[in-house]
């Protein structure tokens, strides 16, 4: 790469790993075809399609004429397998149970407007069902592919090192949950509005930012811990105009502005629990009424995962489990080891929630630290030795902060952040807060076995892989250790998901 400019280097690493994204989707649909035409499924109910209900959304379109190529047609209907079946059945019918509202609605209302518009000429030939898996395989494939576009710009401003940007954003492209990311599940939506949101609040620019760590809020249940982030920019911010700037109106615009944009991320979840108490508890005969209706606060959300799916804190920790704990340990080993590896780093900053922390040195931990290509295979957002700056030009420049930059955000564009390789712990803090919060949550909480997707879009673990695989002072089986782990479990997830067996 010696003689590109941060652009051009920027530009090849993007277009490489758009390449990546692309090419593993098409090893996955490959994978999850050759599965099916060699192997039968263990349950052969996913074609079952009854009307939809007289008094659903769309129950006057559930019938539909018989289609022009039958096989085909029931080739991608047998493909629509596990919760893919809920995301179908509620894109074509809309809320018609009440265990169907565990399932937000951004992706089967995508899928249903792309099945009502650049697919609608298809239903003649393959029927309506089948024409709505097929946007459902198309949307979260394309979505995927811009998730990983999206993780590589995050990755480079927060970074500040493309190469460790680049190495991440293809272990993501690999990462061990792929066979979610292009089947009809949530996932390729969660990662591209919260990845994509996460990168447009690192650029500064707020208000896109909100909206599509909204939507994430809007995709999957989880997604309103991404107002987290929006809180601890505001936290740090108001504390600079209260206590630097001596500013005490600007600090209360600040924290009035985090307030509303926190609760604009919330919302999506909050309306849709009230959609459904809405449909399923008013104007019924309270006698009748589900149990949750007549609770202080009516979660339909939390009862559903409890009533019909036995979730909840340390219920899951039974005998029987116990494979499912071993299918989860990977992911949850490495989230496990990212974490204590950044706080060992950095212990005062995460005391501190990020802010000024007790430290020896206090000026070198608040200064920029040098972790661009220059220093190593180390560069990956960890302190490196010291070394001279000389023969590196004009790349290792400090240039004096402006007031404020010391705290969370830290606005560059890719190319500035490349250039710049000063890297500022603060600003990795709330992605691990993040991540602790997942993992206890996937361990304690949830089945276990769900933690090897519902992690995969957490960005330190692809951070912290990349550092794994470059590093000297570690054994180089560690890296093949997480390649053959991705491996695996491409291939494991592909066999056994999309036949109907068990995986995660």
């Amino acid at each position: 790469m010696t003689g590109k400019s941060s652009g051009d280097l920027n530009h090849h690493h993007t277009h490489l790993v758009l390449k990546y994204a692309v090419f593993s989707r098409l090893i996955l649909i490959s994978l999850i075809l050759l599965w099916r035409s060699l192997l039968s499924p263990y349950d052969t109910s996913a074609s079952i399609n009854p009307s939809c209900l007289p008094d659903s959304e769309s129950g006057s379109e559930s019938g539909s004429e018989p289609a022009h190529f039958p096989r085909l047609a029931s080739a991608i209907e047998d493909s629509i397998v596990w919760d893919s079946v809920y995301f179908v059945r509620i894109a074509q019918c809309g809320y018609e149970y009440e265990q169907t509202y565990a399932f937000l609605p951004l992706l089967p209302i995508c899928i249903s407007l792309l099945s009502r518009t650049v697919f609608a000429p298809l239903i003649p030939f393959i029927g309506q069902r089948a024409v709505l898996g097929m946007s459902g395989y198309v949307l979260n494939n394309f979505a995927f592919v811009l998730a990983a576009f999206y993780l590589y710009r995050l990755s480079v401003i927060i970074l500040k090192d493309s190469e460790v940007a680049l190495r991440a954003s293809i272990l993501f492209c690999l990462n061990p949950a792929s066979i979610f990311y292009s089947s009809i599940y949530t996932e390729s939506m969660y990662a591209l509005c919260s990845i994509g949101g996460l990168y447009f609040l690192m650029r500064g620019s707020n208000n896109f930012a909100t909206l599509w760590l909204a939507l994430s809020g809007f995709a999957r249940s989880n997604g309103v811990l991404n107002a987290g982030y929006i809180c601890f920019q505001t936290m740090h911010r108001s504390y600079e105009a209260a206590f630097v700037r001596k500013h005490a109106c600007a600090a209360l615009l600040v924290l009035i502005s985090g307030a509303l944009r926190s609760l604009f991320i919330v919302f999506p979840f909050i309306a849709f629990q009230a959609y459904g108490y809405f449909n399923m508890c008013v104007g019924g005969i309270p006698d009748e009424m589900r149990p949750w209706c007549k609770a202080r606060l009516p979660l339909l959300y939390n009862y559903i995962q409890s009533h019909y799916w036995g979730v909840g804190f340390l219920r899951y920790f039974q005998v029987k489990q116990i494979p499912n704990f071993v299918l989860a340990s990977p992911i949850l080993s490495l989230a496990f080891c990212t974490i204590i590896h950044y706080v060992k780093l950095w212990p005062g900053f995460f005391v501190s929630l990020g802010f000024w922390a007790s430290s020896p040195n206090k000026e070198l931990a608040a200064s920029s630290i040098p972790l661009g290509r220059s220093a190593g295979p180390k560069s990956v957002g960890f302190p490196v030795e010291n070394r001279s700056d000389a023969g590196q030009g004009n790349s290792l420049r400090r240039r004096k902060p402006a007031v404020g930059e010391e705290n969370y955000v830290i606005q560059p564009s890719e190319d500035e952040a490349t250039e710049n390789p000063g890297f500022k712990p603060v600003t990795i803090v709330p992605f691990i807060l993040h991540l602790v919060f997942m993992a206890a949550t996937a361990f304690f909480v949830m089945h276990v076995q769900v933690s090897t997707r519902f992690l995969s879009a957490s960005p330190p673990l692809y951070w912290f892989g990349s550092y794994v695989m470059a590093s000297h002072c570690l054994s180089k089986r560690w890296g093949y250790i997480i390649w053959t782990y991705c491996a695996a479990y491409i291939l494991l997830g592909s066999l056994l998901f999309s036949n109907f067996y068990p995986f995660t």
